[in-house]
């Protein structure tokens, strides 16, 4: 390091001459060109005070790259369930459930006889806890995959009924009959793309038919002259009804009252229910698969289970999600915005306190994530300047909020109101107007 003096007739080197260094070239690949450069800007300013040497400021560079994998992010967009950031944040019980698990476990075994086990018998135990009307439950890597063991299951080389309104498109450009034909299944399409019969479903039945699939549109909604077949009027007719709920809501929700439930899609009469884990459950990126205990049975011991089944990880933090449903993906969600108010009226004031100017004004949140379409969450948030926002998602602690009409907004409801000086200390360290 530098003896805090700068001989001057050496000059710090110009950004172009440290970004071609092929060790920061390397970083720019995985952490993007913006991120880098403010790390070599860092480095340049410390050069300039007279911290270190301009001859240490490659150096410096290197060593304050962020280190490879996921970084931390504080998410400020008000979207409760954010695709690109991973969508749910586990609780703290789930994230000491990973790490108690990181080791060698009892996944598989029985300590008391010393002798194999069923796999994930906590988390599945607790899963049929929470919805008892389930006959059984399995559970897979995500809710494609629940789906399509589902599709291999009962209708390979056979039919799959399901509306033309519900041939849905998720996320990354994947499509849901792309998915399910990859099975070997063959669609057999009703009705139209607004309105779909019982009467529809029924004249498409046939030998063939494997199952009929229900399809939450649970990322897009479709209003005006419609009608849909529910699944307490498809059981009447006689063959298996899998029904995708999609976000994961294992019991009702006041909050979102158009959201199918996984135990109310029992109750109505579903054969199989399946959804993710990682949505509206709140809990780590997984397939549940609830419903007839034996067809459930059948889907367990298929072959292509294996291929699909979730590591230990994933089984821990399920099973503390279970065990411990306040996440905080329902606390976002239920969050008060009253008190949310109170928390971005107390950061401006504290970023006035040291002359930088923002407002508070009404936002709107939402779930996102594939979950609750046209839902919205009254909101409040901190406006700044647009030019805050790339710094911000490239600084040493990442916040990440969105722009509207010029002006970058921080909605808290998705920030941990402990994580609020984090936010604050992002928004200082980016330069100021004068």
């Amino acid at each position: 390091m530098g003896d805090g003096s700068v001989d001057p007739r050496r000059r710090v080197p110009r950004t172009d001459t440290l970004l071609a260094d092929p060790q920061l070239v390397a970083a720019t690949a995985t952490l993007g060109r913006e991120q880098v450069k403010a790390v070599v800007t860092r480095a340049q300013e410390r050069a300039r005070r007279g911290e270190i040497n301009p001859d240490e400021v490659r150096d410096a560079a290197v060593a304050a790259l962020p280190t490879p994998g996921p970084r931390v992010v504080l998410n400020a967009t008000g979207v409760v369930l954010h695709t690109n950031l991973g969508r749910a944040p586990l609780s703290p019980a789930a994230v000491a459930a990973v790490v108690a698990a990181a080791g060698h476990t009892d996944v598989e075994l029985d300590l008391v006889t010393g002798r194999r086990a069923r796999r994930g018998r906590g988390a599945l135990d607790a899963l049929a806890a929470a919805v008892p009307d389930a006959g059984a439950v399995h559970v897979v890597n995500n809710g494609a995959a629940a789906l399509v063991l589902a599709a291999t299951v009962l209708a390979a080389g056979r039919e799959i009924v399901v509306s033309r309104g519900e041939l849905v498109e998720i996320g990354d450009g994947f499509r849901l009959p792309d998915l399910l034909e990859s099975t070997g299944a063959r669609l057999r399409e009703v009705g139209t793309t607004n309105r779909t019969t019982l009467a529809d479903y029924a004249a498409a039945l046939g030998p063939q038919t494997g199952f009929v699939l229900k399809v939450h549109p649970s990322n897009f909604r479709v209003t005006g002259f419609t009608s849909a077949t529910g699944v307490r009027q498809l059981a009447t007719l006689g063959v298996p009804v899998v029904a995708d709920i999609g976000s994961g809501l294992l019991s009702a929700d006041p909050l979102l009252p158009d959201e199918p439930d996984a135990a109310s899609t029992l109750r109505a009469g579903a054969t199989l229910v399946t959804a993710s884990g990682d949505k509206l459950l709140g809990g780590p990126q997984a397939g549940l698969l609830l419903g007839d205990a034996e067809l459930v049975d059948r889907l367990r011991r298929h072959p292509l289970a294996r291929a699909l089944r979730v590591d230990k990880l994933t089984l821990a933090a399920l099973a503390a999600t279970l065990h411990q449903p306040d996440t905080p993906t329902r606390s976002a969600l239920h969050a008060d915005p009253g008190a949310l108010h109170r928390r971005v009226e107390r950061l401006r004031d504290r970023l006035g306190a040291d002359g930088r100017k923002a407002e508070v004004v009404p936002a709107v949140a939402v779930v996102g994530g594939g979950g609750a379409p046209g839902v919205e969450l009254d909101s409040w948030a901190l406006s700044l300047p647009e030019r805050y926002a790339a710094s911000l998602r490239t600084g040493d602690q990442p916040v990440l909020g969105r722009v509207v009409r010029g002006r970058l907004l921080l909605d808290l409801r998705c920030v941990p109101a402990d994580a609020d000086d984090a936010v604050l200390a992002a928004v200082l360290r980016v330069p100021g107007d004068d």
